[in-house]
Protein backbone atom coordinates (compact mmCIF):
# COMPACT_ATOMS: atom_id res chain seq x y z
CA UNK A 1 0.00 0.00 0.00
CA UNK A 2 1.51 3.66 -1.15
CA UNK A 3 -0.10 5.25 2.00
CA UNK A 4 1.27 6.42 5.59
CA UNK A 5 -1.31 6.98 8.32
CA UNK A 6 -3.84 5.66 6.95
CA UNK A 7 -3.36 8.43 4.13
CA UNK A 8 -1.99 8.04 0.50
CA UNK A 9 0.90 9.49 0.11
CA UNK A 10 2.10 12.26 -1.67
CA UNK A 11 4.59 10.94 -4.03
CA UNK A 12 2.94 7.80 -4.59
CA UNK A 13 3.49 7.66 -8.51
CA UNK A 14 7.17 8.35 -8.17
CA UNK A 15 7.95 6.10 -4.88
CA UNK A 16 5.86 3.29 -7.54
CA UNK A 17 7.92 4.04 -10.11
CA UNK A 18 10.89 2.98 -8.07
CA UNK A 19 9.37 -0.26 -6.86
CA UNK A 20 7.31 -1.13 -9.76
CA UNK A 21 9.70 -4.23 -11.14
CA UNK A 22 9.19 -6.49 -7.64
CA UNK A 23 7.07 -9.19 -7.76
CA UNK A 24 3.84 -7.82 -5.68
CA UNK A 25 0.64 -8.57 -7.74
CA UNK A 26 -1.76 -5.71 -6.31
CA UNK A 27 -0.91 -2.22 -5.04
CA UNK A 28 -3.03 -0.09 -3.29
CA UNK A 29 -3.65 3.49 -1.82
CA UNK A 30 -6.09 5.01 0.44
CA UNK A 31 -9.36 6.86 -0.59
CA UNK A 32 -7.17 10.24 1.89
CA UNK A 33 -4.69 11.69 0.91
CA UNK A 34 -4.73 13.00 -2.88
CA UNK A 35 -7.14 14.24 -5.34
CA UNK A 36 -9.37 11.51 -7.63
CA UNK A 37 -7.38 12.69 -10.60
CA UNK A 38 -4.23 11.99 -9.25
CA UNK A 39 -5.31 8.50 -8.36
CA UNK A 40 -6.58 8.13 -11.45
CA UNK A 41 -3.07 8.27 -13.33
CA UNK A 42 -1.59 6.10 -10.59
CA UNK A 43 -3.94 4.08 -10.94
CA UNK A 44 -3.02 3.67 -14.52
CA UNK A 45 0.61 3.38 -13.53
CA UNK A 46 0.13 0.79 -11.97
CA UNK A 47 -2.14 -1.45 -14.39
CA UNK A 48 0.09 -0.36 -17.14
CA UNK A 49 2.73 -2.36 -15.35
CA UNK A 50 0.56 -5.45 -15.18
CA UNK A 51 -0.57 -5.08 -11.67
CA UNK A 52 -4.03 -4.97 -9.89
CA UNK A 53 -5.00 -2.15 -7.96
CA UNK A 54 -6.46 -2.09 -4.75
CA UNK A 55 -8.24 1.37 -3.22
CA UNK A 56 -9.17 1.29 0.59
CA UNK A 57 -11.36 3.01 2.23
CA UNK A 58 -11.42 4.89 5.30
CA UNK A 59 -13.46 7.79 5.21
CA UNK A 60 -15.19 7.97 8.48
CA UNK A 61 -18.73 9.05 7.86
CA UNK A 62 -21.08 7.14 5.44
CA UNK A 63 -21.14 10.01 2.71
CA UNK A 64 -17.46 9.74 2.40
CA UNK A 65 -16.96 6.36 2.36
CA UNK A 66 -19.82 6.08 -0.36
CA UNK A 67 -18.47 8.84 -2.39
CA UNK A 68 -15.03 7.27 -2.36
CA UNK A 69 -16.82 3.98 -3.59
CA UNK A 70 -18.17 5.96 -6.62
CA UNK A 71 -14.63 7.34 -7.06
CA UNK A 72 -13.36 3.76 -7.12
CA UNK A 73 -15.72 2.65 -9.54
CA UNK A 74 -14.78 6.17 -11.73
CA UNK A 75 -11.35 5.00 -11.22
CA UNK A 76 -11.06 1.56 -12.59
CA UNK A 77 -9.42 -0.13 -9.55
CA UNK A 78 -9.99 -3.96 -9.37
CA UNK A 79 -10.37 -3.93 -5.42
CA UNK A 80 -12.27 -2.19 -2.94
CA UNK A 81 -10.50 -3.17 0.46
CA UNK A 82 -12.48 -1.64 3.32
CA UNK A 83 -15.51 0.27 4.29
CA UNK A 84 -18.68 -0.30 6.54
CA UNK A 85 -21.55 -0.01 4.68
CA UNK A 86 -21.38 -2.89 2.78
CA UNK A 87 -25.48 -2.76 1.83
CA UNK A 88 -24.95 0.53 -0.01
CA UNK A 89 -21.97 -0.17 -1.21
CA UNK A 90 -22.93 -3.35 -3.30
CA UNK A 91 -25.57 -0.97 -5.25
CA UNK A 92 -23.00 1.07 -5.78
CA UNK A 93 -20.65 -1.97 -7.48
CA UNK A 94 -23.46 -3.49 -8.96
CA UNK A 95 -22.63 -4.66 -12.76
CA UNK A 96 -18.91 -3.54 -11.72
CA UNK A 97 -16.14 -6.15 -11.82
CA UNK A 98 -14.96 -4.43 -8.62
CA UNK A 99 -13.77 -7.29 -6.16
CA UNK A 100 -15.27 -5.67 -2.85
CA UNK A 101 -14.32 -6.42 0.65
CA UNK A 102 -15.39 -4.35 3.47
CA UNK A 103 -14.10 -4.45 6.48
CA UNK A 104 -15.83 -7.02 9.91
CA UNK A 105 -16.17 -5.64 13.06
CA UNK A 106 -17.09 -2.12 13.90
CA UNK A 107 -14.07 0.31 13.11
CA UNK A 108 -13.19 3.40 14.77
CA UNK A 109 -11.45 6.14 14.09
CA UNK A 110 -8.43 6.95 11.93
CA UNK A 111 -6.30 5.12 11.77
CA UNK A 112 -9.08 2.53 11.98
CA UNK A 113 -9.15 0.64 14.58
CA UNK A 114 -11.20 -3.01 15.37
CA UNK A 115 -13.27 -2.89 17.95
CA UNK A 116 -15.70 -5.22 19.37
CA UNK A 117 -15.59 -8.92 21.15
CA UNK A 118 -14.24 -12.14 19.28
CA UNK A 119 -17.63 -13.62 18.76
CA UNK A 120 -18.69 -9.95 17.65
CA UNK A 121 -16.49 -9.95 14.67
CA UNK A 122 -16.73 -13.49 13.77
CA UNK A 123 -20.26 -12.86 13.34
CA UNK A 124 -19.97 -9.85 11.26
CA UNK A 125 -17.68 -11.35 9.18
CA UNK A 126 -19.76 -14.43 8.61
CA UNK A 127 -22.64 -12.54 7.88
CA UNK A 128 -20.83 -9.97 5.47
CA UNK A 129 -19.11 -13.32 3.21
CA UNK A 130 -22.77 -13.96 2.89
CA UNK A 131 -23.52 -11.12 1.00
CA UNK A 132 -23.80 -11.96 -2.63
CA UNK A 133 -21.50 -9.18 -3.80
CA UNK A 134 -18.79 -9.33 -1.24
CA UNK A 135 -16.13 -11.06 -3.05
CA UNK A 136 -14.13 -11.39 0.59
CA UNK A 137 -12.94 -9.57 4.02
CA UNK A 138 -10.49 -6.57 4.36
CA UNK A 139 -9.59 -7.86 8.41
CA UNK A 140 -7.97 -5.06 10.77
CA UNK A 141 -6.92 -8.41 13.00
CA UNK A 142 -3.77 -5.97 14.39
CA UNK A 143 -5.60 -3.12 14.99
CA UNK A 144 -7.80 -5.08 17.34
CA UNK A 145 -6.40 -5.22 21.37
CA UNK A 146 -6.80 -8.55 21.93
CA UNK A 147 -5.81 -11.95 20.81
CA UNK A 148 -4.94 -11.60 17.13
CA UNK A 149 -4.15 -14.90 16.25
CA UNK A 150 -7.04 -16.94 17.41
CA UNK A 151 -9.20 -14.25 15.95
CA UNK A 152 -7.28 -14.25 12.56
CA UNK A 153 -7.76 -17.90 12.86
CA UNK A 154 -11.64 -17.87 14.00
CA UNK A 155 -12.21 -15.60 10.97
CA UNK A 156 -10.83 -17.76 8.36
CA UNK A 157 -12.76 -21.09 9.86
CA UNK A 158 -16.49 -18.95 9.61
CA UNK A 159 -16.03 -17.91 6.10
CA UNK A 160 -15.75 -18.93 2.82
CA UNK A 161 -14.27 -16.26 0.85
CA UNK A 162 -10.54 -14.71 0.36
CA UNK A 163 -9.34 -12.40 3.39
CA UNK A 164 -6.60 -9.62 3.74
CA UNK A 165 -4.82 -9.01 6.77
CA UNK A 166 -4.65 -4.91 7.03
CA UNK A 167 -3.48 -2.94 9.51
CA UNK A 168 0.10 -2.61 11.36
CA UNK A 169 1.74 -5.47 9.82
CA UNK A 170 5.40 -4.15 11.09
CA UNK A 171 7.38 -6.83 11.08
CA UNK A 172 8.41 -10.21 9.62
CA UNK A 173 7.11 -11.88 12.74
CA UNK A 174 3.79 -10.63 11.65
CA UNK A 175 4.14 -11.60 7.73
CA UNK A 176 5.22 -15.00 8.85
CA UNK A 177 2.18 -15.60 11.11
CA UNK A 178 -0.64 -14.51 8.77
CA UNK A 179 1.07 -16.75 5.94
CA UNK A 180 1.20 -19.73 8.43
CA UNK A 181 -2.17 -19.14 9.27
CA UNK A 182 -4.10 -19.34 5.90
CA UNK A 183 -4.92 -15.44 5.27
CA UNK A 184 -5.54 -14.91 1.19
CA UNK A 185 -3.14 -12.13 1.23
CA UNK A 186 -2.35 -8.79 3.55
CA UNK A 187 -1.14 -5.15 3.44
CA UNK A 188 1.75 -3.28 4.72
CA UNK A 189 1.73 0.64 4.47
CA UNK A 190 3.03 2.50 7.09
CA UNK A 191 5.87 0.06 8.50
CA UNK A 192 7.25 0.04 4.75
CA UNK A 193 7.99 4.21 4.97
CA UNK A 194 8.94 4.41 8.49
CA UNK A 195 11.49 1.40 8.09
CA UNK A 196 9.94 -0.74 10.61
CA UNK A 197 11.36 -4.01 8.72
CA UNK A 198 15.12 -5.28 9.38
CA UNK A 199 17.46 -5.10 5.91
CA UNK A 200 18.09 -2.71 3.88
CA UNK A 201 15.97 0.64 4.37
CA UNK A 202 13.64 2.41 1.63
CA UNK A 203 10.84 1.12 0.23
CA UNK A 204 12.57 -0.81 -2.53
CA UNK A 205 14.32 -2.40 0.64
CA UNK A 206 11.79 -2.78 2.77
CA UNK A 207 9.65 -4.49 0.53
CA UNK A 208 11.98 -6.86 -0.84
CA UNK A 209 12.19 -7.72 3.58
CA UNK A 210 8.60 -8.57 3.33
CA UNK A 211 8.52 -10.53 0.28
CA UNK A 212 11.65 -13.02 1.86
CA UNK A 213 9.55 -13.52 4.76
CA UNK A 214 6.41 -14.37 3.27
CA UNK A 215 8.24 -16.89 0.84
CA UNK A 216 10.03 -18.34 4.13
CA UNK A 217 8.84 -22.17 4.33
CA UNK A 218 7.71 -21.39 7.70
CA UNK A 219 5.10 -19.04 6.96
CA UNK A 220 2.97 -21.18 4.66
CA UNK A 221 4.44 -19.68 0.84
CA UNK A 222 1.24 -16.77 0.82
CA UNK A 223 2.15 -15.22 -2.00
CA UNK A 224 2.16 -11.41 -0.88
CA UNK A 225 -0.35 -9.31 -3.09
Amino acid sequence: MLTHNDVTIPDARRVFSEIADLPVAIVGFKDIGLPFAELKALTGDIRGNGQEVALEVVSQTRADELKSIRAGVDIGVDYIFGGTHADDAVGILNGSTIKYMPFPGRIVGHPSELHGTPEEIVNSARSLSQQQSVAGLDLLAYRFAGDVETLIAAVLAAVDCPVIVAGSIASTERVRVVCRLGAWGFTVGSAIFENSFSGQKGPRGQISTILAAAADPSAGNLKPR
